[in-house]
């Protein structure tokens, strides 16, 4: 008898070149794949943040004044000629820092005292929180609220001083009226801020700190502290960044850049620019200016916190 034996199908051979046009396919797949996951953040980036930074820059090369009926006239870099010959301008730089420094108490020193004073308080929460509320405050009801309290004469404040001061229309307090509040705001996100940062901080370090016979001040100097420094750089950024944005509703709620343009900062100038005195150049040249300067300022801050901060790895 004999055996006749079938011939098996032979497998399916996919030719080189097709393999290799597979694999090509897959490699695309796996590095477009993260991108479309990060595309409509980076679409949002692109219409809300770097074409109005594009538009702004193709604007300060013209003279307009807002008219749609007006022809925009190129004037190449004679806003920013222009611009750096304002006495107003660099007045306002100078106020914009000022503006910073007196912000930094409240942004930075304060909120770290008031977290390590609280670090052992019982039910800390609810101070954190009465300490929050004023941040949720809307600026233009806090501006209303504190008119009224500054008001000279029968105001809160000029009766617990006895005084009969202008606080808000005296060239000599206005700006430091405009830094308080602010600074009032700003106090209790600050201080959420700080508190966070503490509470990602091991307790192992003070107990090991303890046991090697260290005072608590010891402890706070060099074991807290430099575990803090991260946040500390972090809420310096945030008050330099955003302090002239911050005080724009109460300046324009309040003072309107006066007495004497005492309250005026770089924020408020830039927008007095383009809708007081109509020149939309100017004012974009002013903008321009300003998005260059603090991102050179900001490009520092973080060079100084990766070679100064601490962090607990």
């Amino acid at each position: 008898m004999f055996v006749v034996e079938t011939p098996t199908a032979a497998p399916d051979i996919v030719p080189a070149p097709q393999t290799r046009r597979l694999a090509r396919f897959r490699r695309a797949g796996r590095f477009v794949v993260p991108y479309l996951y990060l595309a409509p953040a980076l679409l949002l980036l692109v219409v809300w943040i770097y074409r109005p930074l594009v538009q702004a820059f193709e604007l300060s090369t013209y003279s307009w004044n807002l008219l749609p009926t007006s022809p925009m006239k190129p004037v190449g870099t004679g806003n920013y000629e222009r611009l750096v010959e304002l006495p107003a301008f660099w007045d306002s730089i100078g106020r914009t820092g000022v503006l910073i420094l007196g912000m930094l108490p409240f942004t930075v020193v304060l909120p770290v005292l008031i977290a390590l004073a609280s670090r052992r308080v019982q039910g800390r929460t609810i101070y954190h929180a009465f300490i929050f509320v004023p941040f949720l405050v809307a600026p233009v009801a806090a501006a209303a609220v504190w008119r009224w309290l500054l008001h000279p004469g029968s105001g809160f404040v000029d009766q617990l001083l006895g005084s009969n001061r202008n606080w808000v229309y005296d060239a000599g307090t206005a700006h430091a009226v405009i830094i308080g509040i602010t600074g009032w705001q700003l106090l209790g996100f600050a201080v959420l801020v700080v508190w966070a940062g503490l509470a990602g901080i091991s307790g192992d370090y003070d107990e090991a700190a303890q046991v090697d016979g260290a005072s608590p001040g010891q402890i706070r100097r060099w074991i807290t502290m430099p575990l803090l420094s991260p946040t500390l750089l972090f809420l310096v950024l945030t008050t330099v960044l955003l302090s002239p944005t911050l005080t724009f509703p109460l300046i324009d709620s309040m003072t309107q850049g006066g007495p004497a343009q005492a309250t005026t900062n770089i924020y408020y100038l830039l927008w007095d620019y383009a809708f007081h005195s109509f020149d939309a150049g100017l004012s974009a040249a002013a903008g321009v200016l300003l998005f260059a300067g603090f991102g050179v300022i900001a490009g520092i801050l973080v060079w100084i916190s990766e070679r100064v901060a601490f962090h607990d790895d």
